[in-house]
C-alpha cells in the first residue's frame, strides 16, 4: 500500500515537473527527423500517465505529421497512455478502494453497472467533452470494467483526436502552437461539441439506469434489507 502511494506520488510529481516543458517538447520533436514519432509517442503516453494534458500535442501533431500520420501517432500513443494509467489505478488501488467501500452497496451495484456494460459506456465516456481524459483513465481503472473493453472503447477517442490533429494542421506551425496562440473553431468542432455533449447525456443516463436495476437486485437479495 505505502509502496503504491509512493509511486503514485511519484508520478504526480513528474506530471507537475512535465507540464511546464510540454511546449518546448513539440517543438524539440519537430527537429528530430525520422525519430520524431517514436519521441513523440513515448512523451506523449508518459505525460498522459502523469496527468499532464496533451492538447498541445494532439495539435502539434497536425503540424508535424499531418493529419493521417499524426491522428495515428496520437491515438497510438493516447491508447498507450490510458492503458498504462487503467493498470496502474487496478493494480495499487483497486483493492483499496474495495476494502474502504465494503458494505457499501450503491457504490457495489454502480462498479457492477460499468463492468455489465463497460465497453459501451467507456466509448460514451470517450466521446463526451466533460470529463477530463487522464483522470478518467485512472477512475476506470477503479472499476470492474474488463481490460479488453477498456481498451476497444479507446476508439471513442478517434473523432475528437482527428478534430485536433486537424486543427492543428490548418495552424501549420509548431511555434505558433506552441505560443498558445488560440487556434480557430471551425462548425466540426461545434459538431463535435455536440455529439460529445449527447454522449455524456446517455451515459449519465445508462449509468443511472443499470446502477438502480443493480441496486434493486441487490437490496432484493439482502435479507437485511428486505426486512428492513
Amino acid at each position: 500500500m505505502l509502496i503504491g502511494l509512493a509511486l503514485i506520488g511519484g508520478i504526480l510529481a513528474i506530471g507537475w515537473l512535465a507540464g511546464h516543458y510540454v511546449q518546448r517538447f513539440a517543438m524539440w520533436v519537430d527537429g528530430l527527423g525520422v525519430w520524431g514519432p517514436v519521441v513523440f509517442v513515448l512523451g506523449y503516453a508518459t505525460l498522459v500517465v502523469a496527468f499532464v494534458p496533451a492538447s498541445i500535442l494532439t495539435l502539434a501533431a497536425g503540424a508535424i505529421f499531418g493529419v493521417a500520420l499524426g491522428t495515428v501517432y496520437v491515438l497510438v500513443a493516447a491508447t498507450m497512455g490510458a492503458a498504462a494509467s487503467f493498470l496502474v489505478a487496478r493494480n495499487l488501488a483497486r483493492d483499496a478502494v474495495e476494502r474502504r467501500l465494503a458494505g457499501n452497496t450503491r457504490f457495489a451495484a454502480i462498479d457492477r453497472a460499468v463492468g455489465a456494460e463497460g465497453r459501451k459506456i467507456v466509448f460514451l465516456l470517450r466521446l463526451s467533452p466533460v470529463f477530463p481524459f487522464t483522470l478518467l483513465n485512472y477512475a476506470l481503472g477503479l472499476t470492474n470494467v474488463r481490460f479488453a473493453d477498456y481498451l476497444i472503447a479507446c476508439a471513442g477517442m478517434i473523432p475528437g483526436t482527428l478534430l485536433y490533429v486537424y486543427s492543428g494542421k490548418l495552424a501549420g506551425d509548431v511555434a505558433v502552437l506552441a505560443s498558445g496562440a488560440p487556434v480557430a473553431k471551425g462548425p466540426g468542432y461545434y459538431a463535435l461539441l455536440t455529439v460529445g455533449l449527447g454522449a455524456t447525456v446517455a451515459v449519465t443516463t445508462m449509468v443511472t439506469r443499470l446502477a438502480r436495476r443493480a441496486l434493486d437486485e441487490a437490496t432484493a437479495a439482502s435479507p437485511v434489507s428486505a426486512s428492513s
